[in-house]
């Protein structure tokens, strides 16, 4: 067996327990970068002993596996992996706004070393009403309320606004700097005037829920020119929401550089 079945016949053995599991992947993962015991002792700091002992058991801690997995020149990511056909899985993709893709499972992140990785990939684009974009690109609305959104979402995580019909048009950006779960009531009233709706219009969004979410937003910036449905459509394939979306690497980049022509 070559040492890349080994490893993944280490992570996969089911006839041992949990922690032996991750003490045979790290020594698989050790011997295919080419380090002996004492070698990865040396740059960890500490004794040979220990790290035969973290082979032979695994059950180390996460700031401890994550040390050793440095050592050998890589960033510890640990994941949950939901069966693609579970009723979880499905709930998850809909309030995540995931796109489908062939994959058997759905993969969450629930630690990662990589915090550039993580970073990278998380800008949004929303779906905002005309009357409330206008608002929030004028520093007048403070505030997006929502149904459903993420509070694994990181403070300053970019938020690309698209405003909807009959404007239909990517138009500026924001940024958000607190994400609030409370009751419906207590949302009205903490947020009902920097959230510029209507009473009746914000109980008909929020009607069959008991809680709901708050987006605290800011420096609002207004896109100089704003990027259309067609250019969109035809430059990344877009669709608009019907909420929000993670924005795909290459239009990311694209509206990245767009700031470049946007109005402070």
């Amino acid at each position: 067996m070559n040492q890349k079945a080994q490893v993944v016949a280490a992570v996969y053995d089911k006839d041992i327990d949990a922690g032996r599991v991750v003490g045979r992947s790290l020594k698989s993962l050790r011997e295919a970068v080419g380090y002996t015991q004492l070698q990865m002792a040396e740059r960890l700091g500490i004794g040979q002993a220990a790290i035969s002992k973290i082979e032979a058991r695994g059950d180390v801690q996460i700031s401890s596996l994550k040390k050793y997995v440095e050592a050998l020149g890589a960033s510890l990511r640990i994941e949950a992996a939901f069966n693609a056909d579970s009723a979880v899985s499905t709930r998850l993709r809909e309030e995540l706004q995931l796109d489908e893709h062939s994959s058997r499972q759905l993969v969450l992140p629930i630690f990662s070393s990589d915090e550039l990785t993580l970073e990278a990939s998380k800008d949004l684009i929303l779906s905002i009403h005309p009357q409330y974009s206008e608002k929030i690109l004028a520093g007048k609305k403070t505030v997006e309320l929502r149904r459903r959104f993420p509070l694994s979402t990181a403070r300053g995580t970019k938020v690309y606004i698209y405003s909807t019909s009959p404007v239909r048009a990517i138009v500026g950006s924001a940024e958000i700097s607190e994400i609030i779960k409370l009751p419906i009531k207590n949302i009205w009233a903490r947020y009902s005037k920097c959230a510029f709706i209507k009473k009746n219009d914000f109980e008909e969004y929020f009607k069959g829920l008991s809680e709901g979410f708050a987006l605290e937003l800011m420096n609002a910036k207004t896109f100089e020119t704003p990027i259309n449905l067609e250019v969109l459509r035809e430059r990344f394939n877009f669709t608009p929401p019907q909420s929000f979306i993670y924005a795909k690497q290459e239009m990311r980049r694209a509206l990245m550089d767009e700031q470049t022509n946007i109005s402070n």
